[in-house]
């Protein structure tokens, strides 16, 4: 867009959240802006991409390869945020077979594979019944990070961080939300 400085307002106003915020928040981690003349933007950006480690690529694997798992094992965006998905895994052996470009393989060589690939987070999509063995598996490999969409709250090490995603609960706290919204207008009306 051209925009050679930006200020904390502005990025306050974007994010929902105070000047302060962006302030507190940037001297948190050494970034370093003029009262009166804002960030330099590119410095901001490059700064910020080394915070969430998009200088480097980080490699991930997927285990469960029903349509959730191939959907995230599709997805392009995670290329351009440095998230390299090196390898599927699915207990289904025709999935094995299938043709695309991330090979799914068999449980059995989840080790070698995340050894070969320095694999430390991995994304599980797996049906409730097998996501704390699936888990397990992982942080006995080394895995410390996982992206968990089982419907089922894993119990891990308090080195290993998980992040829950329910989409059923997402959807229903959109759901929510609009309903307050609309009974609220109606009291206005």
């Amino acid at each position: 867009m051209g925009v050679t400085r930006v200020y904390s307002y502005t990025l306050a106003g974007k994010a929902g959240v105070t000047p302060e915020q962006v302030r507190k928040d940037f001297s948190e981690y050494g970034i370093k802006g003029n009262r009166r003349g804002g960030y330099l933007t590119e410095s901001l950006v490059r700064e910020i991409e080394v915070i969430f480690s998009r200088d480097r690529e980080s490699n991930v694997v997927v285990v469960g390869m029903g349509n959730l798992g191939q959907a995230l094992s599709r997805y392009e965006r995670f290329a351009g945020r440095g998230i390299n998905i090196v390898a599927t895994f699915d207990i289904d052996p025709y999935k094995h077979k299938s043709r695309s470009d991330i090979h799914v393989y068999p449980m059995e060589r989840l080790e070698e594979i995340t050894e070969r690939f320095g694999v430390t987070v991995a994304i599980i999509a797996v049906p409730e019944i097998s996501a704390q063995e699936v888990c397990d598996d992982l942080v006995n490999l080394g895995v410390r990070g996982i992206v968990n969409f089982s419907p089922v709250l894993l119990k891990v090490p308090q080195y290993v961080v998980v992040n829950n995603v329910n989409l059923s609960d997402e959807i229903e706290s959109v759901i929510l939300s609009v309903r307050r919204m609309k009974d609220e207008q109606s009291l206005f009306l």
